[in-house]
């Protein structure tokens, strides 16, 4: 499933807010993806954690589509591999940033922690170009 399922993210902002004042709340935004070879077992099956550059790279180098989860507000797309091997990959882009960054004003935010920021992606600064006034 997506790094980080809306549903999930809103359903522990939405406890957090019971706990904490919100003005002191940064929202830890995800900066990665992973890739999981399919069939999935659980407590076997480890992802690799990749970039959000690298998940594109691997959608063009494959030539698939990179689909998006409406509910999760999260890209992800399907390749095989030169050993015959099904993946799935889930990261994050604009569009899904965009949705998160968006929390922090729905929710009165302090701001936000990016996770991991050593993995350089420009759609990430792009869409917080344009949601904030950044000095």
């Amino acid at each position: 499933m997506a790094v980080s399922p809306m549903p999930q993210v809103r359903a522990v902002l939405d406890y957090a807010v019971t706990e904490i004042p919100a003005k002191k709340i940064f929202l830890g935004l995800s900066n990665y993806g992973y890739d999981w070879s399919l069939p999935f077992v659980q407590g076997e099956t480890k992802a690799q954690s990749i970039s959000n550059q690298r998940a594109i790279e691997l959608a063009i180098q494959h030539g698939v589509a990179i689909q998006y989860d409406e509910t999760a507000q999260a890209p992800f797309f399907h390749y095989t591999d030169s050993g015959g091997a099904v993946h799935e990959v889930w990261f994050d882009d604009a569009r899904s940033l965009a949705a998160r960054l968006r929390l922090i004003q729905e929710y009165g935010f302090q701001g936000a922690g990016i996770w991991n920021v050593m993995r350089p992606f420009s759609q990430l600064y792009l869409v917080m170009a344009t949601l904030y006034n950044i000095l």
